[in-house]
């Protein structure tokens, strides 16, 4: 009944014209009719739960049956959500002030909120600071983000313009570890790890390493990149971008990507898996992480995380993370 609900929804908020664009591009790389594309797209939905966008991202057009039936589609991971993370308990997520509150253990760094410094206190904060990074509460995918030189800035005019462009959360700049310095220096290139609770133990399920292309963010939707690591964070594929380019090597650094070593990478399963604990009621989380010289360090949570997994073409196997997932999970198919 859930995946009948989930599939009727996607069909009345389709944008089909969207989906028929989808269709002709995948049609054109595939070599395969538009027809059958199009046909084909219409029986993943069903069968699968899988968008349009996951048809072509995990390139369902060059899949049999049994692999297709490996991979978590997007219908699949909202029955996710749904089922393991209480919607009581979204908030200490969503909300990026409330988030550091709780999880102040785990963030490692000076931070402030404008919703309740003043700007006195807000200038006792930035005395020794160079740099500051402010975001908005409650964005997603690195909007509202920006990194603020401070040395030549009167700090009443910046609280003023910070509180009147929502951007409340002020922390300082993190410095990443050396490696990862070297590997991008634009951006804090970072962690993002996948972890699954349940009767008081956690879970890594999957860890991506994603990368700053040119910007100050490492986001996928910023225009950054991201690839995959190992269980001992050993990267083992190039790094993709929203526009389907591959990087063994980063395009501006030319550093390897292709088996750079994330540094801490044990420490940081063993923060995630315990940062994972503190709210039961919230079992399946996206963990956005940081890596310094001498330390893993939380940046934030996301409690409706993110599809990602290998694709096809970059994994000879052609299998997906769907069965990983089970491994802990009871989902519904």
């Amino acid at each position: 009944m859930r995946k009948l609900k989930y599939v009727w929804g996607r069909i009345i908020h389709m944008d089909y014209r969207n989906m028929i664009k989808i269709a002709k591009k995948v049609s054109k790389k595939a070599h395969k009719s538009f027809l059958w594309i199009f046909c084909d797209m219409i029986y993943c939905g069903f069968r699968y739960q899988a968008g349009y966008y996951d048809y072509q991202e995990f390139e369902f057009y060059h899949l049999k049956k049994e692999e297709r039936k490996t991979f978590l589609t997007r219908g699949i991971n909202n029955a996710i959500v749904k089922k393991y993370n209480d919607r009581a308990y979204w908030y200490l997520f969503d909300d990026k002030i409330i988030f550091n509150k709780r999880f102040s253990n785990y963030m490692k760094r000076d931070w402030i909120s404008l919703k309740e410094a003043t700007v006195d206190e807000f200038e006792q904060f930035l005395i020794g600071k160079e740099e500051i990074i402010a975001k908005p509460v409650d964005g997603n995918g690195g909007t509202g983000v920006e990194k603020i030189s401070v040395d030549s800035i009167d700090m009443r005019t910046l609280y003023e313009r910070l509180k009147n462009n929502k951007q409340y959360l002020v922390e300082e700049v993190i410095k990443q570890h050396k490696n990862l310095q070297e590997l991008y220096p634009g951006s804090v290139n970072t962690l993002r790890m996948f972890t699954f609770s349940i009767n008081g133990k956690a879970y890594l399920l999957q860890s991506l390493l994603k990368i700053g292309n040119g910007g100050v963010i490492d986001n996928f939707s910023g225009g950054g990149m991201y690839t995959f690591t190992n269980e001992k964070g050993q990267v083992l594929v190039p790094a993709i971008d929203k526009d389907d380019h591959y990087y063994g090597k980063h395009p501006i650094t030319k550093k390897q990507i292709v088996g750079f070593q994330v540094p801490h990478f044990e420490e940081a399963k063993v923060l995630v898996e315990k940062a994972a604990l503190e709210i039961p009621e919230v079992a399946y989380i996206g963990w956005d992480v940081a890596i310094t010289d001498h330390e893993a360090i939380l940046i934030e949570g996301n409690c409706f995380p993110g599809v990602f997994q290998m694709k096809p073409s970059l994994n000879k196997e052609k299998v997906g993370i769907l069965p990983t997932y089970q491994k802990y999970m009871d989902i519904e198919r």
